[in-house]
């Protein structure tokens, strides 16, 4: 099951999105630190923690699911958001030097296809963060957020994934072990639940962040037939028939 994307910016407008964007975002600003100059493009609902990089990088994107529904972002100017296929994603081959997957994998249909599509658009050398719900953690298993949505992943499985898409991993942490409830003292001691929990390798963490490079060697493309299929053609073509005399 996807979140629809109101109830998606619903949870970010509030407390708990607020803690996960400061939480997990802190961790992707300290990763990407030299993201100066990239091409950065967020795949599922990655807008919130995508806005600190907009006024230094090159270019930022946002693409949103088809069954999860888009929003306009930024607030003002040109948006730089669009509806898509994940499995066919618009944009040439070698187009992007960073990737960051929030509220994507987990609910996507075929997510070796999304990382496929993903491995595609990267630059040799481009990176991957991927954002997963951890199956052993409280967040997984309560549905009233994002993260309660799809199927959630142990770090074997998501690490597998990684390396059959042709992804290795270089940095892995999990975050957001404070439980998601909505009461206010929690709130106020998240960054100490994060200390303990990492601290202690606690295993009920609410995400997995990992972090992968993209792998130069490929075999044959085996999507290759689904994409030659997909071919627009002009629409004012002559018709092949004999004009018509008078």
């Amino acid at each position: 099951m996807r979140s629809d994307v109101v109830d998606l910016r619903g949870f970010y407008g509030g407390p708990l999105g607020h803690l996960a964007t400061r939480t997990i975002g802190a961790v992707i600003e300290q990763r990407w630190h030299d993201h100066r100059d990239a091409i950065m493009l967020g795949i599922g609902y990655s807008t919130p923690y995508l806005e600190p990089f907009r006024a230094t990088a090159n270019r930022v994107l946002a693409l949103m699911p088809e069954g999860q529904g888009v929003i306009h972002w930024p607030a003002s100017g040109p948006s730089a958001t669009a509806l898509a296929d994940t499995g066919m994603l618009p944009l040439p081959d070698q187009t992007v030097d960073l990737v960051l997957l929030v509220h994507a994998l987990e609910t996507d249909d075929s997510p070796p296809d999304l990382l496929s599509e993903v491995w595609r658009i990267l630059n040799p050398g481009g990176r991957l963060i991927a954002v997963v719900p951890n199956r052993r953690g409280l967040w997984a298993r309560m549905d009233t957020t994002p993260f309660g949505q799809g199927q959630p992943f142990s770090r074997g499985q998501l690490t597998r994934l990684m390396r059959e898409s042709l992804f290795s991993p270089i940095y892995w942490t999990e975050l957001l072990y404070m439980p998601p409830v909505r009461r206010r003292f929690f709130w106020r001691t998240a960054s100490a639940w994060e200390k303990v929990g990492a601290t202690l390798s606690l295993p009920f963490a609410g995400v997995h962040l990992i972090e992968a490079t993209k792998l130069l060697y490929r075999p044959a493309p085996v999507r290759a037939s689904r994409r030659a299929a997909v071919r627009f053609q002009p629409v004012l073509v002559p018709s092949a028939r004999k004009a018509l005399t008078p």
